[in-house]
C-alpha cells in the first residue's frame, strides 16, 4: 500500500501498483480530488480521502491500516490552484481574497488582512514570506482597511506595491510574491505541523519504507532536512560528554545526502518546478 500526499502524482503511482497494492489519494482540496477521481476512473485499487496530510495516523486508522510501504508528501499550492484566480492565491490576477486549499475551512486570506493586527501580519509577512518591507506592507495594509475593507487580490497587491521601494522590485521579482506566500502559508497552517508530519509518516511506514518530500520554499524544505536528520537518531548530547545520555535512536536512514533538483529540461519545460527540493529518508 502507498500513500500520496497529492492526488496529482497518482496516476503514475496507481499504474505501477497494478492490481497487487492499494493507492490512497489525500488532498484537503475536495476540487483536486475530483480531478483525480475523473483522470484515474480506469483504475480500482485507489482510495479518495478528503482530509489533510498532517492527519496520517488517524487517517489510517480509520481506513484499518497499520503500516505503508512507501508516502509521497507533495506540500504547497497546486498549479491548478495557482492558474484558477476565483481561488485567490495569485497575484497575477484579480480574485477575491480567499487562498483556501481547503474550502470548507472558515478562516481565508480576507479574515487575516481584514482582522489580524499590524504587528501579528508584519511577524507572518516576514516569517512565512521572509519580506524585509513586512512592517511597511502590514502598516500600509491596517491604514487601508481603516477606510474600507481589503476583500480583492488586486487590491492587496496594489497596497503592496506601494509598500515597497521600485529599485528593489526590479531586482527581486513581482512585489507580492512574498507576502501572498506567506498570508497563503498562515491561511492553510502549512509550516506548523510538518515537523511531526514528517515523523509522523516516518512512524507509519513498514521497515525498508520510503518517505518521499517534495517542498517548494525554503522554509518547508529547513523544516523536511531537520526532521530527517533529527530521524537518524544523531546524538544531541554537549561535546565533551564521556558517553551520550541523550537516548536518541535511528528511525532510518536519509537517502538523498543532498536533495534532488529538477533537470534543466524539466526546468525549462515546467517553469514551477525550479524552486522544488525532493527529499527521501528510508525507515530502518
Amino acid at each position: 500500500m502507498e500513500q500520496c500526499g497529492g492526488a496529482g502524482h497518482s496516476y503514475h503511482i496507481a499504474k505501477r501498483l497494478s492490481k497487487n497494492g492499494l493507492l490512497i489519494g489525500i488532498d484537503r482540496d475536495k476540487e483536486a480530488l475530483d480531478v483525480a477521481k475523473e483522470r484515474l476512473k480506469d483504475f480500482d485499487n485507489i482510495q479518495f480521502v478528503h482530509d489533510n496530510h498532517d492527519n496520517i495516523k488517524e487517517i489510517l486508522e480509520q481506513l484499518n491500516i497499520d503500516k505503508t510501504d512507501g508516502i509521497l508528501l507533495d506540500l504547497g499550492v497546486s498549479s491548478y490552484q495557482i492558474d484558477e484566480s476565483t481561488r485567490g492565491f495569485t497575484y497575477m490576477q484579480d480574485g477575491p481574497l480567499d487562498m483556501r486549499m481547503d474550502k470548507t475551512q472558515d478562516i481565508t486570506a480576507e479574515y487575516i488582512v481584514n482582522n489580524y493586527k499590524e504587528e501579528e501580519l508584519a511577524r507572518i509577512i516576514y516569517e512565512y514570506g521572509e519580506e524585509r518591507f513586512s512592517r511597511r506592507i502590514a502598516k500600509n495594509i491596517c491604514e487601508y482597511r481603516k477606510k474600507e475593507k481589503i476583500s480583492t487580490t488586486a487590491k492587496l497587491v496594489q497596497i503592496i506595491e506601494k509598500s515597497i521601494p521600485k529599485s528593489h522590485n526590479e531586482k527581486q521579482g513581482h512585489p507580492a510574491k512574498k507576502t501572498f506566500q506567506a498570508i497563503r502559508i498562515e491561511v492553510n497552517n502549512e509550516i506548523k505541523p510538518l515537523y511531526d508530519t514528517v515523523l509522523n509518516s516516518i512512524d507509519v511506514l513498514k521497515s525498508k519504507g520510503r518517505l518521499c518530500i517534495i517542498t517548494f520554499h525554503s522554509l518547508e524544505d529547513r523544516c523536511v532536512k531537520q526532521a530527517f536528520i533529527n530521524a537518524t537518531g544523531k546524538c544531541t548530547c554537549p561535546p565533551g560528554l564521556p558517553y551520550c545520555v541523550c537516548g536518541r535512536k535511528s528511525l532510518g536512514t536519509i537517502i538523498t545526502k543532498k536533495p534532488i533538483i529538477p533537470t534543466n529540461e524539466e526546468m525549462n519545460n515546467n517553469s514551477r518546478s525550479k524552486s522544488a527540493k525532493l527529499r527521501v529518508f528510508e525507515k530502518l
